[in-house]
């Protein structure tokens, strides 16, 4: 037997095609958590400093999606008629905004 048929014996096997990915499934389900509620004045920083940005701003953005909160960083686009802030391809709610700020 060569040595490379020896070495297929002792690859990895998966005997239930698509177990590891229904695993990792299960976990990333079980770790989500329920949105918490904002002070008033962290509210009123973030809508203050939404009213701020510029064009040329770039900015960090904490928030909340799917049961987890996540951090964004990039150029904002504010569309105050849709109530979001795009920051690259993501759109945000104003809604799911955590924190805001504004990198110099």
């Amino acid at each position: 037997m060569s040595r490379q048929d020896r070495a297929k014996q002792f690859a990895p096997f998966d005997a239930l095609k698509g177990l590891q990915a229904a695993l990792r499934m299960k976990e990333y389900e079980h770790d989500k958590m329920l949105k918490g509620d904002l002070p008033e004045e962290k509210i009123e920083e973030i809508s203050k400093t939404l009213l701020n940005l510029t064009k040329s701003d770039v900015v960090s953005a904490k928030y909340f999606s799917d049961g987890y909160y996540k951090t964004s960083s990039g150029k904002a686009k504010v569309e105050y008629e849709n109530q979001i802030i795009k920051i690259g391809n993501l759109s945000i709610n104003f809604s799911d905004l955590t924190d805001l700020i504004v990198k110099k």
